[in-house]
């Protein structure tokens, strides 16, 4: 068990969170408009690889982040366009989405690279972590120097980025102008028509918002996490995403905290890995892989009743005349 670390838990859980916060407020904004937002996964597969081949080829993170929120953002508008201006189903049009990108992302990949479906490593185009100053000062000074040098300081930009959002996010629904209009769509989108509010623009804006909250995602996994885009390297990211949203009750605040509780798990099943743990012993990996989704089952099943989602939400909104 000496293996077993908690203060490597607690930063893997720091680094695990931001791909499910940033997919998880990007389905914020999508469903508080009254939109489905479940094409999250393939969205953030889309921005993933986007990002990591545009980052390899010119080698600047930066530019495959900004190439990765336009592919989000052009997904987004043509999940959209499905979903608002005609009015169709929009879980059949997300789960599309999912599946055209899962396919495409590979085929397109082997296309241009030439590796199996995955890009080559960035190398140098990775997104670096954060060393903050005077971090060498207090690295040897117990718990201080942890604090401050692991746990606060060594992330990369778009860790302290997520949880930056987290405030801003929280205002802009529950303070804004913006937010209230956005709230009043997806809870009675009739009535929000009536006060002189389009509907169909603020839906339109929500979904180009969550397009690119969700690009972030899908950047962190290729640029930050892995240095290189993988086959349906999501794993799943969007859908645990969602189950985050029922978790919060499509509040920002408590949705965070499902996407912290999901890290957490996502770290412990790392740890546990190849472990002798007492009593059980050694834990196969394929049972530990399950971990997140088993608890995400067990969260679905014991909060899906008490969550209450915005009353218009998967409605298409057919204007009264």
């Amino acid at each position: 068990m000496e293996d077993f670390q908690f203060a490597s838990i607690v930063v893997s859980t720091i680094r695990n969170a931001p791909v499910l916060m940033f997919a998880a407020m990007a389905g914020l904004f999508a469903e508080r408009s009254g939109v489905v937002d479940i094409g999250l996964e393939g969205k953030i597969l889309a921005s993933a690889f986007v990002s990591a081949g545009v980052a390899y080829t010119y080698q600047d993170p930066w530019l495959g982040i900004a190439a990765g929120i336009v592919a989000s953002v052009v997904l987004a508008l043509i999940q959209a366009f499905v979903s608002i201006t005609q009015k169709g189903n929009q879980l059949v049009a997300g789960i599309a989405i999912n599946i055209a990108m899962s396919g495409l992302t590979f085929v397109v990949a082997q296309y241009f690279f030439q590796q199996g479906g995955r890009t080559p490593d960035l190398g140098e185009a990775r997104l670096t972590s954060v060393i903050l100053p005077g971090t060498e000062l207090v690295a040897d000074v117990p718990v201080l120097g942890w604090v401050y040098g692991s746990l606060i300081g060594g992330h990369s930009v778009l860790v302290y980025l997520a949880f930056a959002l987290l405030p801003i996010v929280h205002w802009v629904l529950f303070y804004s102008r913006f937010g209230l209009r956005l709230r009043a769509c997806g809870e009675n989108p009739h009535a929000a028509d009536a006060a002189g509010i389009s509907v169909q623009r603020t839906r339109y804006t929500a979904m180009i918002i969550a397009g690119v909250l969700c690009s972030f995602s899908g950047a962190y996994l290729s640029i930050v996490q892995s240095g290189f885009f993988l086959r349906d390297m999501s794993a799943g990211a969007g859908y645990l995403a969602l189950t985050a949203l029922v978790f919060g009750n499509w509040r920002p605040v408590h949705t965070v905290l499902g996407c912290m509780m999901f890290g957490f798990f996502a770290a412990v099943q790392i740890q546990i890995e190849g472990v002798d743990l007492p009593v059980v012993g050694r834990i196969p990996g394929s049972l530990i892989q399950m971990i997140p989704y088993i608890v995400t089952v067990v969260v679905l099943a014991g909060l899906m009743a008490k969550s209450v989602a915005p009353k218009a939400l998967g409605k298409p909104f057919v204007k009264s005349r």
